[in-house]
Parts: structure tokens; sequence; C-alpha cells
């Protein structure tokens, strides 16, 4: 797994034209952060947003992130992407989490309908 945890190997081909957002969590802030991947690393973003949720909820996320300055640095890609493989990690050191925190998530495929309806019948039994 390690050797796949590098920048080349994670990022898209156009990732230098390319807005990129994730979470990290930062044992210096205590929990998770959501981030601004740049070609010198990752950004803290809690000054625009404090979540990946309320970042996407602004009227324009976009314009938000391409107009901030300064960011504060968390650190090299290469190392949090390094530090993100469980069985390698620094606690003291950043790691990448799902970008998802607070957003509803909604599954769907073959059995979701009926899992859906299930669910609606035990609410009006209660």
């Amino acid at each position: 797994m390690h050797d796949r945890l590098t920048p080349d190997a994670v990022l898209p081909d156009d990732h230098s034209h390319a807005l990129l957002i994730g979470r990290a969590w930062v044992p210096a802030a205590h929990g998770p952060v959501p981030v601004l991947v740049t070609a010198d690393g990752l950004h803290d973003l809690r000054r625009i947003a404090p979540t990946i949720s309320q970042l996407l909820d602004l009227p324009s996320a976009a314009a938000a992130l391409h107009s901030a300055r300064d960011l504060p640095r968390i650190a090299a890609l290469s190392d949090v992407l390094a530090n993100s493989d469980p069985h390698r990690r620094d606690a003291a050191r950043p790691w990448l989490l799902a970008p998802c925190d607070l957003q509803a998530l909604k599954a769907s495929g073959v059995t979701f309908v009926s899992s859906m309806i299930e669910r609606v019948i035990e609410e009006q039994d209660c």
C-alpha cells in the first residue's frame, strides 16, 4: 500500500489545473481540518470554513478558495500521504481522512428502494 500513497499515484492527471480539497487529521489542531491541496502541500481551510460540509454550502466555494490568501501550510502532500497508511502512521503527524464529514450520504443500488420502504414501514409502526 505504501507505494500507492504518493502524489503521482493519487493525484489526477490535471491536478496542476484542478481545485482539490480534502480532510486531514492534524494533531496540532486536535482533530480534522479541511484542506486545500496545492503543489506546495496541504493548506488549512478552517479560516474559510471549519468543515467540508460548510465549505460546500458556501454560495461559491471555488471563488472563496481562489481568493484565499496566506492559508496556513500544514505539511507537504507526500509527507501526509506517507503517514496515511494506518500500519505505519505516526500519530504526532498529520494524515488524510475521508473527505466527507457532516454531509448526508445516501446509498443507492439494487436494494436501496426496498430497504428504504422497510425503514418507512418501521417508522410508521413505532
